[in-house]
């Protein structure tokens, strides 16, 4: 017999998946409709080109072609990440000490977060943030998610700050088995503290979000367990929960908006 806790937390999981693949569908429809522009857009230029050499541009032709230049161009379309289409940008190049174990510092608005990675474990997730802060990636971008029912979770490293953010570039899924046997209903628990790499619903497509676990939390055993968070983070983290989302959905922006200011990642 299923109680209404056990219910509450399947139901929570099940909404966070849907949102994930939700999510997934609108990134592929996005990159669909971003190359479509893009042919499109080249076969104007081309066209245009051949018109201007042959100096067959009439004067309403000309008139067209103003109009066509203050159209909004596909730069302007959001650019979804990560998705399949990014395979064609490299992950970076191995560069961290597969043996060793590295600190992903996390400086914000609300407190300093340090978070304790094991390159031995998750070797391709921690040299891909070695790689991204390096370059000042997480820099001034915002934790646009919290959730504070059935699951409980932090979500970050979105240069976008509305979920569709990433790198240009995925990696593989890494350390699943770490959170021992699933559950019957198919779920394990990230305990508190945990961090972990978020993703499309699809198997290895991580990119740069991840998420912070401020109380125990049972989800599927498909999210990158790759950290664990200093006890000052934790603290910041569930002060942050404690305020509650924006909208009072339990699913969504924190009321205190958290910005990261600075991240950085260091061998331990």
């Amino acid at each position: 017999m299923v109680n209404s806790d056990q219910r509450r937390r399947q139901l929570a999981r099940e909404k966070f998946e849907r949102q994930q693949q939700r999510r997934a569908e609108a990134r592929k429809k996005a990159n669909r409709r971003n190359t479509i522009i893009a042919v499109v857009l080249a076969v104007v230029l081309v066209g245009g080109a051949a018109a201007y050499a042959t100096g067959s541009l009439s004067g309403d032709d000309e008139d067209k072609a103003t109009a066509a230049d203050s159209a909004p161009s596909a730069e302007a379309t959001p650019s979804p990440s990560p998705s399949a289409s990014e395979s064609s940008t490299p992950e970076p190049k191995m560069t961290i000490d597969k043996s060793a174990k590295y600190t992903l510092s996390v400086k914000t608005n609300q407190g300093d977060i340090a978070i304790t990675m094991d390159a031995k474990k998750t070797p391709h997730t921690v040299n891909s943030f070695k790689a991204l802060a390096d370059k000042g990636y997480f820099d001034n971008t915002k934790c646009h998610r919290l959730t504070t029912e059935g699951i409980f979770v932090l979500q970050c490293g979105d240069p976008k700050g509305d979920g569709t953010g990433g790198p240009g570039y995925t990696i593989p899924d890494e350390n699943l088995t770490a959170l021992g046997k699933a559950a019957a209903d198919g779920s394990v628990t990230y305990p508190a503290g945990s961090v972990a790499m978020a993703n499309t619903g699809q198997p290895h497509t991580g990119g740069s979000q991840f998420f912070l676990v401020y109380k125990d939390t049972k989800l599927p055993p498909s999210y990158t367990p790759f950290g664990t968070m200093d006890e000052t983070g934790l603290t910041t983290v569930k002060k942050v929960a404690e305020a509650g989302v924006t909208g009072g959905t339990g699913d969504g922006a924190p009321k205190k908006a958290v910005t990261v200011e600075k991240g950085t990642v260091d061998k331990a």
